[in-house]
Order: C-alpha cells, then sequence, then structure tokens
C-alpha cells in the first residue's frame, strides 16, 4: 500500500470514528505512519483529504456499479439489480457507506464540482434516463429519481443494520424494499 493510500485508508476510519472535526490531520500521519509533511504533500488542506476520500469511495461504487449493468437487459432488470448491489455494497463496505453518508451531510459535499458529482451517478443517470425516456419510471427529472433511490437504499440499510436478520431475512428485506420504490417510481 502506497503512503497516499495509508493516509487514505487511516483517515477514512479515523472521519467514520470521531468526525471531521474530531480528527486531527496529526492523528492521522501518525497512525498511517507517515510524517505530517508527507500528508500534507499529498493533501495541501485537511479538506481536500476529506474530499479526495470521498471520491475514491464514489469512484469505486461507481465502478461496481458500471461492472453490473448489462447494457442488454431490460430497464426494470437493470433498475432491480442495481438496487439490490447497492444495498448490498453499503452492508458489505459499511465505513465506505457510512462516510458517504456523513460527507453527504456536510458542508465539504458543496466544495465537489458539478461535474465530479455528476461521475458520481452516470452509471444510475443514464439507465434512469432511459427508463424516463420508455415510460417505464415517472416522468420526473433524473436527478430526483436517484435521491430517491438513494434514499430508499439509506433507509433499507439503515433498517437492516439496526436488527440482527439472518441472510434469508436480509434478502426478503432488501426485495421487498425494491417493490416498494419500484411501486413509488413506475410510470403510470
Amino acid at each position: 500500500m502506497s503512503k497516499q493510500e495509508q493516509i487514505q485508508a487511516t483517515a477514512l476510519r479515523l472521519f467514520v470514528a470521531n468526525g471531521f472535526h474530531g480528527t486531527p490531520t496529526a492523528k492521522i500521519a501518525a497512525e498511517a505512519g507517515v510524517a505530517n509533511g508527507t500528508l500534507f504533500y499529498h493533501y495541501k488542506t485537511k479538506d481536500e483529504l476529506v474530499a479526495a476520500v470521498y471520491n475514491k469511495i464514489k469512484d469505486e461504487q461507481a465502478c461496481n456499479v458500471q461492472a453490473i449493468i448489462n447494457r442488454d437487459d431490460f430497464i426494470t432488470t437493470k433498475f432491480r439489480n442495481v438496487f439490490v448491489h447497492s444495498v448490498n455494497w453499503a452492508l458489505k463496505n459499511r465505513d465506505k457507506f457510512y462516510y458517504i453518508q456523513q460527507f453527504n451531510f456536510s458542508p465539504h459535499l458543496a466544495q465537489l464540482s458539478p461535474e465530479k458529482l455528476e461521475l458520481h451517478i452516470v452509471g444510475y443517470a443514464e439507465f434512469i434516463a432511459e427508463g424516463i425516456r420508455k415510460k417505464l419510471l415517472r416522468q420526473q427529472p433524473v436527478n430526483l429519481i436517484i435521491s430517491m433511490f438513494n434514499g430508499h437504499v439509506y433507509g433499507i440499510y439503515q433498517y437492516i443494520t439496526a436488527a440482527n436478520f439472518d441472510s434469508a431475512e436480509e434478502e426478503k428485506i432488501i426485495n421487498d424494499g425494491y417493490e416498494m420504490l419500484w411501486d413509488m417510481l413506475k410510470y403510470m
């Protein structure tokens, strides 16, 4: 693992545990096993590090979504696959998913360019726009549907992680959650 990767992995762990404001850069550097100067060589400010960790996670998540989208699948299949995959990704990557939520509800989100934010949702946006064009999804703005989709993923994640379900129960909850989301967003 490179020093930059060590810094990001340590920052992720500490930001999740202590929050952005409760994590000094000196602690990140010390726990990553690098000098303060090395941290600031890679990231000029703490805010830049916070955004870099977010962008890395969102890029990873976007790649994972792109990898499961079969261009030949019908839109309803794509929508279901991406939803189920997104919830399962969140459950398997709890610290990363928590970090995304933490970042999204912080002032740091406003620091990202609209272009970078668009790159994070390109996998979703394409098939949702296709569903709207084909009148399979409600005739609403793509970003509104993505927000509702992501909110539903978050809600299912919260519900599952707050309890102690076995894998069969989790799968049923995810599938039922998908059906509720689809009933809400399908074209009428």
